[in-house]
């Protein structure tokens, strides 16, 4: 697989994990507030940023009956509709420019989630370098189809989606123009348990579909993203917030500025660690084997002496002969004096 490039960055498995902070609803109306979670996002060390680009109209129906009214007793937004949570949660679409302006002053990739045709047209007249598809529109084929004909590079999260259901999207985003395409393993649950992530899934799904994997992680804490960067995610998607106690839809789930910085380092971390397949020393281990045990003359001998457990002794350091010869060493006789502390070699022996 070749990577992919985005701006400066690449995405593969030759290179750190490319982070994603997910911006989603914690601006909380406030386009001051959007700002300085780019800028948080910035110096916490995210590679990108994230927005989510409709409108309450273009995701739902104004209702607040039916299925139109979220009434789940474990719903983090139990008790609103459906389209009064939208419109609490959308990013004005004038704010997309400045703030993709301030990632782009930051060193970060700004980009988007559409969620219908129109927000993409209003993302390419923004001229954004990669795209983002929803777990919940990934079966949204019209959508899946209109992204990949920007030819630009598609990220899409695989919530709930079968293999069936990947199957075609995939097959639909290749033939529509996607050349360059990353999978999300994502658990549609908000926030999800590590029991329920399964990312053993991410080095078989890439295996299946031939394109790079990563993980959009909705648990607590770090500790799922760097196990899915150990099986091979290149990417990590996380949701961001300045403080969760500011409340927000996404905030109860979403990471703060310090716990961004060590998904960061620790995932950097988890990826050099991989390296490859290697047995021996390596060239900086190399020193370190002076302090393997190894066969000393414990005592002082004389000529002629029999050496016992008591003069010839394993211990490190590791200058002497291997400890197997341990067995083999007893009961010889010493061919001359010797001092104890000395190395053991083939020359003392009669």
């Amino acid at each position: 697989m070749k990577d992919i490039q985005v701006g400066s960055y690449n995405i593969g498995r030759n290179h750190r994990p490319f982070i994603i902070a997910e911006m989603s609803g914690n601006h909380n109306q406030s386009l001051d507030r959007a700002l300085t979670i780019v800028e948080e996002a910035a110096r916490a060390g995210a590679h990108a940023l994230k927005l989510q680009t409709y409108t309450a109209e273009t995701m739902t129906i104004d209702l607040s009956e039916r299925e139109f009214f979220i009434s789940d007793e474990e719903s983090l937004w139990k008790g609103s509709s459906l389209f009064n949570l939208y419109k609490e949660a959308y990013t004005p679409w004038e704010w997309h420019k400045p703030i993709f302006d301030r990632c782009r002053e930051l060193g970060m990739i700004g980009f988007s989630t559409p969620f219908d045709e129109t927000a993409v047209e209003f993302l390419e007249s923004l001229d954004v370098p990669l795209y983002k598809i929803a777990s919940f529109e990934n079966t949204d084929l019209p959508l899946i189809r209109k992204v990949a004909a920007t030819g630009k590079p598609m990220i899409i999260s695989t919530g709930m989606a079968s293999i069936a259901e990947l199957d075609e999207t995939v097959r639909a985003a290749r033939e529509a123009g996607c050349k360059d395409l990353v999978l999300l393993k994502c658990t549609s649950t908000y926030p999800a348990s590590p029991e329920n992530t399964n990312i053993s899934t991410i080095p078989h799904m890439r295996e299946l579909f031939q394109c790079e994997v990563g993980l959009s992680d909705h648990t607590m804490g770090v500790g799922v993203a760097v196990a899915a960067v150990a099986l091979g995610a290149t990417v990590i998607e996380k949701h961001f917030t300045l403080r969760r106690a500011d409340g927000g839809v996404d905030s109860t789930f979403s990471l703060e500025p310090a716990e961004l910085q060590a998904l960061v380092t620790e995932t950097e971390r988890a990826w050099q660690s991989l390296g490859r397949i290697s047995y021996g020393a390596t060239e900086i281990e190399k020193k370190s084997m002076q302090f393997r045990r190894s066969l000393y003359i414990a005592e002082d001998v004389k000529v002629g002496d029999i050496l016992t457990k008591s003069n010839l002794r394993a211990i490190r350091p590791g200058f002497g002969m291997p400890t197997k010869y341990l067995d083999q060493f007893l009961g010889k006789k010493v061919s001359r004096d010797i001092a104890k502390g000395t190395p053991v070699s083939w020359d003392l022996f009669l």
